[in-house]
């Protein structure tokens, strides 16, 4: 019943985009992304033309490291980007004047495309095990960082026992390989190529104790830009929900693997079997309300943070 809900409600975003928002002028975007599904509304946006019909050019960027995308928000060399909850939210804490246009992936305990991945011999396979391991994250402070502190610490687990390091999800396989490190948490499809490998073994799909339906990735950008192109950043959002609720008909998969794969460089054979992060485009204050406890659970906020102040209407 809720999946037919969450279809009828997407449904519906597609039918509100037959008559589209459009800015006034041709407006020019950079959008900034990370190698992951979660991204996958804002790619069959780009390909299916969704921007374009709305008089929006929007370049794909990739950027490596999530946790730099606030910086590069802040310094326009992107005018939208997909920080993870906790990196948008660190930087709000830090100053950083950055809303939430839309959501990107959701969290759900059918999606297991990403979890502790082991190096070969490690002798991880619990929470327990991590401690006085280095553990590589593909961002410090992003989602994967704080939830697997999240995990340990709900385990028993002192997370400041662990050593965390960053690292992008290219380089996950070869450092395990070099065993400069003991473990990544990592996402599909360096996740599933680690593994086929041989180079490691997953040793916990662990974030099935988060709620679902919370977003993995916000679409976020300036609140001065925001304001200087609201009919842009309008715009934005409502191909993203287009394009969300295109991700979500299953008629549809071929060329949502095929958006996908265009992106983040991913060969057919890798595609055809990898897990997609449900969409979520729009975004909820109760939503933000759950990484903000998260956050401050882990002594990761100086600031109090309204999260209703934060979601461009």
């Amino acid at each position: 019943m809720r999946r037919r809900t969450a279809l009828a409600a997407l449904s519906a975003f597609a039918a509100a985009a037959a008559l589209p928002a459009r800015a006034e002028a041709s407006t020019k975007i950079v959008f900034g992304y990370t190698a992951v599904t979660d991204f996958a509304s804002v790619f069959v946006a780009a390909e299916e033309g969704y921007f374009a019909r709305r008089n929006i050019e929007v370049e794909l960027k990739f950027i490596p490291l999530n946790s730099t995308i606030p910086a590069a928000l802040q310094s326009d060399s992107l005018q939208i980007g997909g920080p993870t909850p906790s990196v948008l939210l660190q930087a709000v804490d830090g100053g950083l004047d950055l809303v939430v246009l839309a959501g990107g992936g959701v969290t759900s305990k059918a999606f297991t495309a990403f979890g502790l991945v082991a190096r070969a011999g490690s002798g991880i396979h619990g929470a327990a095990d991590c401690v006085g391991k280095k553990i590589g994250v593909p961002g410090l402070g992003a989602f994967l960082h704080v939830t697997l502190r999240a995990w340990l610490k709900q385990s028993g687990v002192d997370y400041k026992k662990v050593t965390f390091v960053e690292a992008a999800f290219p380089q996950h396989a070869d450092l395990l390989r070099g065993g400069s490190i003991d473990a990544v948490v990592t996402a599909d499809p360096f996740m599933s190529r680690i593994v086929d490998s041989g180079a490691g073994y997953v040793a916990s799909y662990y974030a099935t104790f988060l709620a679902d339906g919370n977003h993995t990735i916000y679409l976020a950008a300036k609140r001065e830009w925001v304001e200087k192109n609201l009919a842009a950043a309008k715009a934005f959002r409502e191909a993203v929900q287009e394009g969300a609720a295109f991700v979500q008909e299953p008629k549809n998969g071929d060329k949502v693997r095929a958006a996908i794969g265009r992106y983040i460089k991913l060969p057919p054979e890798v595609l055809a079997k990898m897990q997609i992060s449900p969409p979520g485009p729009t975004v909820s204050a109760k939503q933000v309300a759950y990484w903000l406890a998260m956050m401050k659970d882990q002594d990761m906020l100086k600031t109090s943070i309204d999260p209703a102040r934060l979601i461009v209407r």
